[in-house]
Formats: structure tokens, sequence, C-alpha cells
């Protein structure tokens, strides 16, 4: 049942800080052991335990811990895992330090690292950490033993990242059922992999039928390749949900029969907050009857529908629909082929979006005539916005005033990326401009955007200063190598914030361009004059700037 996966254009690069691997916990687990058994800075007041009792210790602190951020993550996602990790870290001091002041003296009763470490009631469980394979009926019966416990207090589980055959589903079938009425979260991605299509959908079947009639708040069905027959599999799953909340159905191969038919069967939306389509071969019909879902979710908060092959029909009832969700808080619509028309009725779709806090339209085919109209709608809208994405739209200067009267009025933008359009400097300064005032921003994306000397210049100049900033990204353009030296000289004393500049073209101007400019002759170089006015203008005074060079230079 292997799904045709779409041609997908570049992507932004992030990182995932949670979970940790398993090897990071281990390292873990042996400098705790190191703190637990080796004189400390705590030596003058308490001792240390010995090398086998420091390593029991570290190994049930680090569980713990764990257990609590995890359980923090799953409640409160941030995108990258960084408050998670630091609750882990925190966790983890906490408990040494407890364990140290407990560590009794000879005339001291021993405590025990029970009465340390407090005691979480474990609500997940996951088998996808485990090694990538197929499973059979008595590796599946060791594997979901904890679930036959009784008294067991499981909500969420997530059986992805293993194959179950048949008998491994025979085995699954009435361990689900019994816990039925308590599971919220079920996580089934990628359960099936490598099985030939009939055996899947049997295994599909049989996992439908035991959690039939479950009061789910999350189902994830991405990773199957599953298709209408798939999706259909799943239908008395799907159809005795009345309480869903998040339905993730990423790189499932739903094409316009899929799509209808998970229109057809996922009836009960009100309470839908989470809607991800992601990298499957949707295309135009197949978008119109997921607009549908999307009408029938008045709560929807995070919608996802991204390299889906969709174009303007598709994208323009899709855009409709969006209309009527005034709790969307995340909007994500990246790699189809929309067009300036779907880009035209998203604009009047997203001014009644007062929540939007995180919008992801790059390479949508907008041109300039749709980044306007949707800069300007944003503009009147979502006073939280905080990531803006419009990459690969083929976005020219002449959009670049109404984006920038866009993000000046954002003061709460920490992410934009405007990469792979033709700005060029005349648009990057004005950007810059507008991104002067904004505290709050991290990262900024200027990539290959024909961008010379004196757009990448000012750029750096308006984001070199802000605290907590950390990446200005202004590779793939035609920066001169004074302006490289120049640059690099800039964040000096911070050259972490300024990305590789390894794909740069100082050479990489047009052809004709420069015959142009060695035609006009002064011409020319009243161009260049009026563009350093310009940058005189901007706001960025060069006492902020100390390890800038003078920009008259």
């Amino acid at each position: 049942m292997d799904a045709t996966t779409p041609n997908s254009q570049r992507r932004p690069f992030s990182i995932k800080l949670w979970p940790p691997s398993e090897n990071t916990r281990k390292m873990l687990v042996e400098r705790m052991t190191n703190n637990l058994s080796s004189p400390t800075i705590f030596t003058r007041k308490y001792r240390s335990l010995s090398k086998e009792d420091a390593a029991k210790d570290a190994e049930q602190i680090e569980d713990a811990a764990f257990t609590i951020a995890n359980q923090h993550y799953e409640k409160t996602p941030d995108g990258d895992g960084s408050s998670a990790v630091q609750l882990y870290a925190k966790e983890c001091s906490k408990l040494i330090l407890e364990i140290l002041k407990t560590i009794p003296r000879s005339e001291d009763k021993e405590t025990s690292i029970s009465e340390v470490v407090p005691t979480v009631q474990v609500t997940f469980f996951d088998i996808s950490k485990g090694k990538r394979d197929f499973i059979g009926a008595e590796e599946a019966e060791e594997l979901l033993k904890p679930l036959k416990e009784p008294g067991n207090s499981y909500s969420k589980i997530c059986l992805s990242n293993r194959s179950f055959g048949i008998d491994a589903a025979r085995i699954a079938a009435p361990i689900l059922a019994s816990l039925k009425d308590q599971l919220k979260e079920v996580d089934l991605s990628d359960f099936i992999a490598g099985r030939i299509e009939a055996e899947a959908l049997d295994v599909m079947n049989i996992f439908s039928e035991a959690l039939e009639g479950s009061n789910l708040k999350s189902l994830n069905l991405s990773e199957n390749a599953l298709g209408e027959k798939g999706v259909r599999a799943f239908g008395k799953l799907l159809q005795s949900q009345t309480n869903l909340e998040e339905l993730l159905l990423m790189n499932d191969g739903i094409s316009l029969e899929a799509a209808r038919a998970v229109s057809e069967l996922v009836s009960s939306t009100e309470k839908l907050k989470v809607l991800h389509f992601h990298n499957n071969m949707t295309g135009d019909e197949g978008a119109v009857a997921i607009a549908e879902i999307v009408k029938r979710s008045p709560l929807l908060e995070d919608f996802r529908c991204s390299s889906t092959r969709v174009g303007s029909k598709g994208g323009s009832a899709l855009c409709e629909a969006l209309g009527m969700c005034s709790h969307l808080k995340k909007l994500d619509l990246r790699d189809n082929m929309f067009g300036p028309e779907a880009g035209l009725v998203l604009s009047k779709a997203l001014n009644k979006h007062e929540n939007l806090a995180e919008v992801y339209l790059s390479y949508l085919n907008l041109d300039d005539e749709g980044a306007i109209a949707i800069a300007n709608a944003l503009k009147d809208s979502a006073p939280s916005l905080g990531v803006l994405e419009m990459a690969g739209n083929d976005i020219t200067a002449e959009a670049a005033p109404a984006i920038a009267s866009c993000i000046a009025a954002k003061q709460l933008l920490s992410k934009l990326s405007l990469a792979e359009n033709e700005l060029k400097d005349e648009g990057a300064i004005q950007i810059a401009k507008a991104l002067q005032g904004h505290n709050h921003l991290i990262q900024v994306d200027m990539s290959i955007n024909a961008l010379r000397r004196a757009g990448a210049r000012v750029l750096a100049q308006a984001v070199l200063q802000k605290d907590g900033f950390k990446l200005l990204n202004v590779d793939g353009n035609f920066i001169s190598e004074e302006g490289i030296d120049e640059l690099k000289d800039m964040f000096k004393k911070s050259p972490e914030m300024l990305a590789s500049l390894e794909d740069n073209d100082p050479e990489g101007e047009d052809n004709d361009e420069e015959e142009e400019e060695k035609e006009s002759g002064d011409e020319g170089k009243d161009d260049e004059d009026e563009l350093e006015s310009n940058l005189k203008n901007l706001d960025v005074k060069q006492d902020e700037c100390p390890d800038a060079p003078d920009s008259n230079n």
C-alpha cells in the first residue's frame, strides 16, 4: 500500500530538543552516578554513596525526571521541546540534592530512595522507541504486557514504529478493547510498514473493531499509506468518535476518494481542534472534501494541509472554509499550487482570525498580488502573530511596502522567513526598517533574494543588537567579497548568529543587469547613491552597532 510521495520543495531546517535520545539519557545517568558517588561541593555537609547505590538511585532519578518532563511536553508542546528539557534538568538537579541531603551518617537510619523520588502516575505507554521491525504474536504478548496489569493508568498509547501482523493484531485486540474506556490518545502511525495490502487491511480492521466506541481526544493514523481502502478499514473507529479533538492523517496516500471517505466517516467534528493532512496526493477535488470537514469544525485551532498537490480551485475552497474557524492559532498550507487567486480568498478569511500565532504560507505561488492581499489582511488581524513564513512565492520589491507594514504591526514576531523570493536590496531595506522595534525577534531568513552588499548589511544592522536574537540567514545571494567580510566582522562577537554564506555568489547578478549598469554610467551611480541614502534613513544608529563598519564605506 505504498503512497506516491509528492515532490516537496526545500523546507526550513528545525531542531527538536525533546525527547532526548537513549544515549543522552544513559550519559545523564552516568553523570549523576558520579555526582552521587564522588566528593562534591557538598562534601563538608553531606556524604557520598557507594558506586552501586549511586547507579541505582541515578536511574530512578532520571526516570522520574523524564516522566515529569515528558508529561509536561505532552500537555503543553512548545515546538522544539526546550521547556521540557529545562524541566528535565531542573528535576534531576532537585532530586540529586534531595538524595545528598538524606544520605545517612553512620548514626542515622537509612533513607530509602522511594522516600525521596516522587511516585509519578504513569499514563503514557510507548513502544515506538525500540527497534523498528516486524512483530508477531509472541513479541506482541511481551511488549503489551504492561497494558494487561490490573489498575494501570494508561490513557495514552503509542504503537508506532513496529509493524503488526495479523497474529500480533489478534493479541493486541482484546488488550485494547479492555482499555477503551480509559484511553484518550491513541497513536497508530506507521504500524503496518512492509505488510502486503490484504494483511495490512485486516490488521487495520482488527484494531478498528477493538477500539470502536472508545472516547478518544487524539487519534494519529499517519504514515500508513491508507488510501481509500485503509480509511474505510478504520471506519468503525472513526465513526464512533464523538469527542475527537485531534486527528492526524499525514503521509497516508489521501487521494480524492480517500479524502471523501474521511469526510464521510469523521462526521462528529464539533470539538476538533487539530487537523493535519501533510504529504498526501489530495489534489483540488480532495481539498474540496477536506474543506467540508473544516466547515464542520468551528473550534479548529491548528490546521495543516501542506504538500498535498492542491491547486487554485481546491485552495480557494479550503481558504473559504477557514473563514469559519475563528479560533485558528496555527495555519500551515505550505508547498501547494494555490496561486494568487486562492491567496486573495485566503486574505478574506484571515481578516477573521484574531488568535493566529503561526502562519506558514511558503511555496504557494502567491506572486505579488496574493502576498500583498495576505499581508494587508494580517496587518489588521492576528495581533499575537509570532511566526510568518512566505518563502518561495515569487515576491518582488513591489510587495515589500505591504509586507513591511504588516511586519511593523506585529511586535510579537519571533520568526520571519521570506527566503527564495526576489525582494532584492530595495525590499530588504523596507523589511529591515520594519523589524527595528521587534524585541521578540529570534530568526530572520532572507536567503536567495538577489540581495547585494547593501541589503545584507542593513538586515544585519537591524537584528544585531536584539536581545535573544539567534540567526540571520542571507545565504544564496549576490553579496560581494567585501560585503561578506563586512558581515563577518559585524558578527565577530557572535558568529553563531550569522548562517553559513557558502552558497553566496558574488558574481551572481544577471548579465543583463550588468550590461545595463555599464551602459547607464552615471545613472547607475545615482541608483547606488539613492540606495545609500535609503540606508541612512533607517533608524539604526552606528553607535548601536559598534562592531559594524561605517555604512558609507
